[in-house]
């Protein structure tokens, strides 16, 4: 009897040290390309993470990133399990945050972008996207649930009221952005527009055919939150340190862009340069329109778009409603 409390007492005593246990690999997709997701590259590239995670004495942390990217794939990626931070447009988080209140309970770990999108195309009969065609595509990132699909749902709105905000969804079809540029620029028929971000915007602009008819600020009234992190409750809550050098490893890619433009642009090239020169990414990172922050803004417009049209069953009162509180501090809306 005293040696079976005897161990009794030696298994209780590490019970704490195994509530403690924090994971010893991160998984993170690195997004669906293009520099709205360059921090990520920093991060990997760099190994911030696990030089964070090492001064806050998690010696083994290992980052897994996996070369998946799209915001329906980033969803199913975060619900399953399969990834633990993930990153996509507000659309695909604010759709997820809904779904997964009183379950999962994801929340936004951070912004990272604050990027317009621009509609171009080369179809001389297209002048805005009241001229679409039945045979008509626009090549988005995911219909219905990415930034391009809700502005074009906004723009929906102002020419034809709420009840039809969904006039244009069905011109929209899911594509990467390396795959639309290749799409639009070699002709395909049925491609006759591509919703872009930079530099693939900048890229199908350098063709002398080729139009922005519209952009996400036009339709937005100003800048918008582009590519933001979240993460179920449970990573956040299991693992206070690995997700707090997650943020600091954010951070400081952050301020690295900011302050070595070159440098950041040689780490886009280096690990997604899709055939670009240096002064090519160089001329969207000195965009004053390209901005990189923690800020979320006019998140709470899309917010209240998605209510309204039925996107969303909860209206957040304050953005901070949707973020883990380590970001609460920042400017925000």
């Amino acid at each position: 009897m005293r040696r079976a409390l005897a161990l009794l007492c030696a298994v209780s005593l590490l019970w704490p040290v195994a509530a403690l246990a924090e994971t010893n690999t991160i998984k993170i997709p690195r997004g669906a390309g293009g520099v709205g997701f360059l921090p990520l590259l920093v991060m990997e590239q760099k190994g911030l993470i696990e030089r964070h995670a090492r001064e806050a004495g998690l010696a083994d942390l290992k980052v897994e990133w996996i070369k998946l990217g799209g915001p329906a794939l980033v969803n199913d990626l975060l619900l399953s399990g399969s990834a633990d931070i993930v990153a996509a447009g507000p659309p695909a988080f604010l759709t997820l945050w809904d779904r997964t209140r009183g379950n999962a309970n994801v929340k936004g770990v951070a912004a990272m972008t604050s990027i317009p999108m621009y509609l171009n195309t080369r179809s001389p009969h297209l002048n805005s996207i009241r001229d679409l065609r039945p045979t008509d595509k626009i090549a988005i990132t995911a219909v219905k649930v990415s930034i391009p699909a809700i502005i074009m749902q906004m723009a929906a709105i102002k020419e034809f009221g709420a009840a039809d905000y969904a006039h244009y969804d069905k011109y929209t079809v899911s594509l990467t952005h390396p795959d639309a540029l290749i799409a639009l620029m070699s002709g395909r028929a049925d491609i006759v527009g591509h919703f872009a971000s930079p530099p693939f915007h900048q890229r199908e602009r350098k063709a002398a055919d080729v139009r922005t008819i519209m952009t996400s600020n036009d339709v937005m009234g100003g800048p918008s939150t582009f590519t933001m992190l979240y993460t179920r409750a449970k990573f956040h809550d299991d693992n206070p340190k690995v997700y707090a050098a997650f943020l600091k490893a954010l951070q400081e890619a952050l301020a690295f862009i900011k302050t070595d433009k070159k440098g950041a642009a040689q780490t886009f090239l280096d690990l997604e340069g899709q055939g670009m020169k240096l002064e090519e990414v160089l001329e969207v990172l000195n965009d004053p329109d390209v901005r990189y922050t923690t800020s979320p803004e006019s998140l709470m417009r899309y917010a209240d778009f998605m209510v309204t049209v039925g996107s969303l069953k909860a209206r957040p009162q304050r953005w901070q409603e949707m973020f883990f509180p380590e970001i609460h501090g920042v400017p925000g809306g």
